[in-house]
């Protein structure tokens, strides 16, 4: 026998398979049908392992662990099925519109000249941000009815994402509105006099010192960490030395007065940090196209196959998974994720509904269109 005519009998076989196969989704659709008429769960007691142990024991010995796992894949896109059946008459409280020129108080971190302020202005314009020491600080404003909107940067095109914003989201109750996208043009800004040569010493926040890693470097300067770009900035100013600089924008520069030594020092070009739009009700833009939700798996053996497959049969692109250890678990996990997907789709509803029974946590955090 030749390959080809193996190939033939695969085919034939593949072809028999996929009709028990249809036979078998559509036993589900019924299935669901009678769960809905009886006010049943999806998941009942111990019918899956009553399955699968059954399956175990009737394979092969060669074959018993990869049966399993075929027959594991085919109950969970049977219990996709089912769920999307049960669920097709819901929906999702719509919200209320995003209406920038609505806004009166957006709460920023850090001070005038930090590139959260430019992202203030991409979206909300001339309107002027206030100001907070601290990240929570704003998530704080929001939460508690002082600020309609929060801004924040989510993450960077260099360096990744901003850890104290993912924990911040999970831990507060606020909702994602717009996503906005600021390019990132770091400049080294001293006082007036000051040369290359006479700076020994460079402020600025964390993840940009990380983000000029290499210009700092090759010329021999000290880092030091400062709150960020905009307050480094009006430390410099207020200090007046020229042993010290720090990296800001040329926008920031200008603002405190101080002189560009080096313009576009980063790393890497372009460079880009998204920030998050959040409040503290259910807001989206009427157009938006993304859905971002933050949960926990259970710590089982392929908890996060089986949790992806459920995007895969709704037919739902995954656009971000980011994962954040659980502070105070046994490294325990929350994963963020971004899909592509309207809430007025009921594939999207049932999904979400899906996971919010199903996960041991779950969070909606938003609906949105990145503004780029």
């Amino acid at each position: 026998m030749d390959l080809q005519e193996l190939r033939n009998q695969i085919d034939e076989i593949d072809g028999e398979i996929l009709e028990l196969f249809a036979r078998r989704m559509e036993v589900c659709r019924s299935v669901a049908e009678y769960k809905r008429v009886n006010n049943l769960p999806v998941m009942q007691g111990g019918r899956e392992k009553q399955v699968l142990d059954r399956i175990r024991d009737k394979s092969p010995d060669d074959l018993k662990d990869g049966a399993v796992m075929l027959f594991q894949s085919i109950m969970d896109i049977s219990k996709c099925i089912q769920n999307m059946e049960l669920q097709r008459d819901s929906h999702l409280s719509s919200p209320i519109p995003f209406i920038p020129e609505n806004a009166k108080k957006i709460a920023c971190q850090g001070t005038m000249g930090a590139y959260s302020e430019a992202a203030c202005k991409k979206l909300f314009g001339d309107k002027p941000a206030v100001f907070y020491h601290a990240f929570e600080d704003v998530f704080n404003a929001v939460e508690s009815g002082e600020a309609d909107y929060g801004i924040l940067p989510l993450e960077n095109s260099t360096i990744g994402t901003i850890s104290e914003t993912y924990d911040l989201m999970a831990k507060h109750g606020c909702n994602i509105c717009s996503i906005v996208r600021v390019e990132i043009t770091h400049c080294l800004a001293a006082c007036k006099g000051a040369t290359l040569d006479s700076i020994k010493y460079v402020y600025s926040k964390a993840e940009a010192l990380s983000q000029c890693s290499e210009f700092i470097k090759n010329n021999g300067l000290v880092r030091r960490e400062y709150a960020n770009t905009a307050l480094s900035a009006e430390l410099i100013k207020e200090r007046n030395d020229p042993t010290i600089a720090c990296i800001c924008s040329k926008g920031c520069a200008e603002l405190y007065g101080l002189e560009i030594v080096n313009d576009r020092i980063a790393d890497a070009y372009p460079n880009y940090t998204r920030f998050i739009c959040f409040t503290k009700n259910y807001i989206s833009p009427v157009d938006s196209d993304t859905i971002s939700v933050c949960l926990s798996i259970p710590n089982t053996p392929g908890s996060l196959y089986r949790m992806l497959t459920k995007f895969s049969v709704a037919g739902l692109n995954l656009t971000k998974i980011e994962s954040k250890n659980i502070a105070g678990s046994d490294f325990e996990v929350l994963f963020y994720l971004d899909f592509k997907g309207s809430i007025n789709d009921q594939k999207v509803v049932s999904l979400l509904h899906d996971l919010e029974n199903e996960m041991s946590f779950f969070r909606f955090l938003g609906t949105f269109k990145e503004v780029l």
